[in-house]
């Protein structure tokens, strides 16, 4: 079957919003909400008309499930719209806008709102495994004296929480968390704590640029709340951030030598973002006007202790079977799970001893020009609300290869867990 061209016609995102030890505003499908209704409510066909609703999300709150469903009839795209929910931890929202690509490629669709939500701010406290048995071993007691004798063996330490959030990002095979798997890669492939300090540095300041420049309009819609707050922009970028400042953080996972710190990884955010995409008949059917051609996608895993090297094992195939190279490439989104993690990445590709051994290619693939590589800063200033990041960074490249008037981008994200994703762009 010849596969049909598919485009990414319009899309928006919310501001990302710092989560601050406690419940955010808005949950994600509050937050899909608000990001949808504006973007549908511009385009040149009816929200009914769409054929499918896909929704990235991770941490899905119990009244809340499949998402993509509430959001969609929230949004009034009738209760015959398809809606499902998509998870494949840090990649989901690019998962979303993978599957829609190829339903459309393959005939199947021809028009798909595709996005990522996520509210970590609400993410569960859970009681721990010994206050449930005791909680099931209390409903069990027959007898007021076996309920009392149950009852009196209940140790105070069942009712201190475990974060769920803490639990989430921690991989249960490795028994590593995220930030862990960070400073593996930055005792292997010898990141200093200057150089991912300096990496976080540039992300605030790009991000602060992007704002103040007015590049991100058109691309964030703000939001409201009941009490008519208006968050209109992402909240977590620092410009006031320097290599010293950030010199003066400890490190979170390795103390006291360790390189990551609070400083220079992604932040813990609520956020959501959409695109529509749209087959050939559909652009021209409602005279839309493409900002990308999906060019092709590409997947991959490895061993999750090292997940963050995901991006380079799914980045070269991609590469290799569109006979691209590293420099063919004007623009680059790599989602910053962790400024050492990228910089990994960056010293992978250029690594002939890596290269060799495990891309088994004869040569590097060389190095990537940092002047191309989120221009616009990374999750590190403006955060990472996992199941909405692979979204935004799609979005994003898209609109940055109109403004910049390039022609090919990558957009890339580690997944926690081991696996890596990777979306080419063609600028139409």
């Amino acid at each position: 079957m010849t596969e049909r061209p598919v485009y990414i016609v319009d899309g928006t995102r919310t501001p990302f919003l710092k989560a601050r030890g406690e419940p955010g505003p808005y949950t994600p499908v509050d937050l899909a909400v608000q990001c949808g209704r504006p973007l549908l409510l511009r385009q040149p066909f009816g929200a009914e008309e769409v054929d499918y609703v896909i929704l990235g999300c991770v941490n899905v709150p119990s009244e809340e499930m499949n998402p993509a469903r509430l959001a969609a009839l929230r949004l009034g795209m009738g209760a015959d719209m398809t809606a499902f929910t998509v998870q494949i931890n840090c990649g989901s929202g690019m998962q979303s806008i993978d599957t829609a690509y190829k339903y459309i490629s393959l005939g199947d669709a021809d028009l798909i709102l595709a996005g990522g939500s996520e509210a970590l701010s609400h993410a569960p406290l859970l009681f721990r495994q010994e206050a449930v048995e005791w909680f099931s071993s209390l409903s069990k007691a027959d007898s007021i004296l076996e309920k009392v004798k149950t009852a009196a063996s209940v140790n105070p330490n069942f009712f201190s929480p475990v974060i769920g959030l803490k639990r989430g990002l921690t991989d249960p095979i490795v028994d590593m968390n995220m930030g862990e798997t960070a400073e593996k890669l930055a005792f292997l492939f010898e990141v200093s704590r200057e150089e991912a300090d300096q990496y976080a540095v540039t992300s605030h300041m790009r991000l602060h640029r992007a704002t103040e420049e007015g590049f991100l309009e058109g691309e964030l819609e703000p939001l409201f709340t009941d009490e008519g707050k208006v968050y209109d922009r992402d909240n977590g970028v620092r410009p006031e951030s320097s290599v010293e400042k950030l010199a003066e953080l400890k490190p979170s996972f390795e103390p006291p030598y360790g390189k990551v710190t609070a400083g220079n990884s992604s932040q813990i955010t609520d956020g959501a973002s959409w695109v529509i995409l749209a087959s050939e008949d559909a652009v021209e059917r409602y005279d839309l006007t493409p900002k990308a051609k999906i060019r092709d996608s590409a997947w991959a895993a490895l061993d999750p202790a090292i997940m963050g090297l995901g991006p380079v094992l799914s980045v070269t195939p991609l590469l290799d079977n569109n006979d691209l190279a590293l420099d063919d490439i004007d623009l680059w989104e790599i989602n910053e799970a962790f400024a050492a993690q990228v910089l990994a990445c960056l010293k992978a590709w250029d690594s002939e001893e890596f290269c060799n051994e495990v891309l088994g290619r004869k040569e590097r693939l060389g190095k990537l020009d940092h002047a191309r590589l989120n221009v616009d800063g990374g999750a590190i200033s403006l955060g990472h609300p996992v199941g909405t990041s692979g979204n935004r960074i799609v979005l994003h490249l898209a609109n940055v290869l109109s403004r910049q008037e390039k022609k090919l981008g990558i957009a890339t994200e580690c997944i926690g867990g081991g696996q890596g994703g990777a979306m080419l762009l063609e600028r139409v």
